[in-house]
């Protein structure tokens, strides 16, 4: 059954060289080729201010910059985040950008009279490809993924997405023809299933 995808290009460097945008792109290819529905919003190329204050936040004034991204993850049934690893975490640019869009009235209800949230992102799931430089079983096991958890339980969960998996692409800068051939394959195949 087709499905309605939103790919989060979280890469801060908009320019099409880096691997994530080619593994993306792999993505949105199996997906439309197996006939699901796909949006793409690339935070790179979006120019909006960060978050200074819990009272920004908890007001959900989003910036008009942001609006349609907002949309699109209303409209999505499934999410793909795509990020390079930079200093153990999500970029901030990345960062920056779910912390707008994941304000309440959208992302949460309005805190209630004891202080607690209802989640309002229920009834999608994500999937989140990072690449890195470190081999992803060092980031996964000595590292503990620490930053991938903290996304998958503390952002996503936290608005109610799940379940979430995850693509952890390591060496990144020492793979070689095939072994990119076979990254961008497992992508093109995940698109198609909507996984």
């Amino acid at each position: 059954m087709p499905r309605r995808i939103l790919i989060l290009q979280g890469h801060p460097d908009p320019s099409a060289q880096h691997l994530g945008h080619a593994l993306a792109q792999s993505y949105v290819d199996g997906a439309r080729a197996a006939g699901h529905e796909v949006r793409t919003v690339t935070v790179a190329e979006l120019d909006f201010p960060l978050l200074r204050s819990k009272g920004a936040w908890e007001a959900g004034l989003l910036p008009p910059v942001l609006q349609a991204a907002q949309q699109d993850i209303g409209w999505s049934e499934h999410l793909v985040l795509f990020f390079p690893l930079w200093l153990g975490g999500m970029p901030a640019l990345l960062k920056g950008f779910l912390e707008q869009v994941a304000c309440p009235g959208f992302a949460l209800s309005k805190p209630d009279e004891r202080g607690r949230f209802r989640k309002l992102l229920q009834g999608r799931s994500a999937r989140i490809v990072v690449t890195m430089g470190m081999p992803a079983l060092l980031y996964r096991w000595y590292f503990r993924a620490h930053s991938l958890k903290a996304l998958e339980r503390n952002i996503l969960g936290f608005v109610g997405i799940s379940p979430v998996r995850e693509t952890l692409v390591g060496s990144v800068e020492s793979l070689n023809e095939a072994q990119r051939s076979r990254w961008l394959d497992k992508l093109r195949s995940l698109g198609r299933e909507a996984g």
